[in-house]
């Protein structure tokens, strides 16, 4: 599950674009949530580029844009026959540039938010997109990729969103070339250092933006070894 990010404007964001074959500088966003309008990056046959889309897809074969089904996450096996993502699969896919994820555990009777970040580096997650226009209304929208989580990661929550590495990257964004839908890079694997920090509560509220809220406020975890108690029993 990936149910909000975070995107800082450092330098090691700014090399995940530079590899993205994208010059942009992106802003520094905290707690951005589904339904938010975000930044993703595209081959649509004559190079990539980055574009505005909203986070929830809405199917192009769809009546009205609506919130009705959650389409923020598309689960990795079942999207190659899903009716609303197996087309953006195979045709449309994308990559959401981040520095950081957000993700929960239940710790006795609360919600404990956890940001999950690589130790070195931002993080290039797996999209899908589509082209939904009624009545001259028009909006492109996009669902992260998510998979089961890495052993190492299944302390924090049973699933986790599909990040992309090295030319797993070229290939995901080139809709020419076939992904099957048991593909290697959907593999619940960590192949970078990661950890989880502890932060602010008040992050569950998706309105808080305050930047501050990102700061630890425990110690952090070593995903490639360390070990802590408990799950999120959320989906």
């Amino acid at each position: 599950m990936c149910g909000r990010f975070n995107v800082i404007d450092d330098p090691s964001l700014q090399q995940l674009l530079r590899e993205l074959g994208i010059d942009l500088d992106l802003p520094s966003r905290t707690n951005i949530a589904p339904t938010e309008a975000i930044t993703m990056v595209r081959d649509r046959g004559e190079g990539p580029e980055a574009c505005e889309v909203r986070w929830w897809l809405t199917p192009h074969w769809a009546p009205q844009v609506d919130q009705k089904y959650s389409m923020f996450n598309a689960r990795s096996e079942s999207i190659a026959h899903s009716r609303a993502f197996s087309e953006p699969f195979r045709r449309r896919r994308g990559i959401v540039p981040i520095s950081s994820f957000i993700e929960w555990r239940t710790e006795g009777s609360v919600k404990q938010p956890y940001l999950i970040s690589a130790v070195a580096g931002a993080l290039a997650l797996a999209a899908v997109w589509d082209h939904w226009e009624k009545e001259g209304q028009e909006i492109e929208s996009c669902a992260l990729v998510t998979t089961a989580a890495a052993p190492e990661f299944e302390q924090i929550h049973k699933r986790m969103p599909v990040i992309l590495y090295g030319d797993e990257r070229q290939r995901w964004l080139d809709v020419g070339s076939e992904v099957a839908a048991n593909d290697s890079l959907f593999a619940p694997r960590l192949k970078r250092a990661m950890q989880a920090l502890p932060v602010s509560r008040s992050l569950n509220n998706a309105r808080n933006k305050d930047p501050g809220l990102l700061a630890a406020t425990g110690e952090a975890l070593d995903l490639t070894g360390a070990s802590i108690t408990g799950r999120s029993d959320a989906d």
